[in-house]
């Protein structure tokens, strides 16, 4: 009886056709362990420049913009404009409820030292209508450079939405480092919000946009504070 030798051309394309499909399947299987590993080192990168990133002690700009998030950022940016580290403060984010009265019993400063130079604005939604906001307010005022208060962790993706609304305008990052308290966030409550923070500035960095950013109609940003 007639067999097929191991070179019979019957046989032969099996085995190409087997090992391009082998190949094939651990490719696929491959790809989603390779996203997860760049995603990880993203993520690491990530928090890494956060801790790394230090207010540049010193440093003086045209104005001051501060995203409301928390009363530590609003300290900060007070105490910067009372030492004459920038000429007027833009607070963004503002709830339009909020005064001027209600900011100044928060922070270390009376009524008169503020009301010469501080802005309330209140039509942010969120960063991409804090970054809206400030370059109108920047752009009013013919500042040419900021300096940016806000969060460390929030500090990049912030960068990002400021950067696409005040070209030509210098950014000089000032990042509030939220003391801790006892009883305060567990290491997993903290990873957690970095994790969120970091998924939000891969979105905005690739031009994920959240609408709306600002409310219907953007306050002139050269009026004086109500009061």
């Amino acid at each position: 009886m007639a067999t097929l030798s191991p070179t019979d051309p019957a046989k032969a394309p099996a085995r190409p056709a087997r090992r391009r499909l082998m190949r094939l399947i651990m490719i696929l299987a491959a790809v989603p362990l390779v996203a997860f590993l760049a995603v990880l080192a993203g993520f690491a990168v990530f928090v890494a420049g956060i801790e790394g990133r230090e207010a540049q002690a010193g440093r003086r700009a045209d104005g001051i913009v501060v995203l409301t998030g928390g009363s530590e950022r609003i300290v900060e940016a007070t105490n910067l404009l009372l030492e004459g580290r920038g000429k007027r403060l833009l607070i963004t984010g503002v709830h339009p409820d909020t005064t001027l009265d209600e900011i100044v019993r928060t922070v270390p400063a009376t009524r008169e030292a503020l009301e010469c130079c501080v802005e309330l604005g209140r039509s942010a939604l969120n960063t991409q209508g804090n970054a809206i906001e400030t370059g109108e307010w920047a752009r009013a005022n013919h500042f040419r450079s900021l300096l940016v208060v806000t969060s460390a962790w929030h500090m990049p993706r912030a960068l990002v939405e400021l950067r696409r609304t005040t070209a030509g305008i210098t950014l000089v990052p000032y990042p509030v480092v939220p003391r801790r308290t006892e009883g305060g966030p567990a290491p997993l409550a903290s990873l957690r919000l970095l994790g969120i923070e970091y998924v939000k500035f891969l979105a905005a960095s690739l031009g994920v946009r959240a609408w709306p950013a600002v409310t219907s109609q953007l306050r002139d940003p050269g009026r004086s504070p109500p009061p």
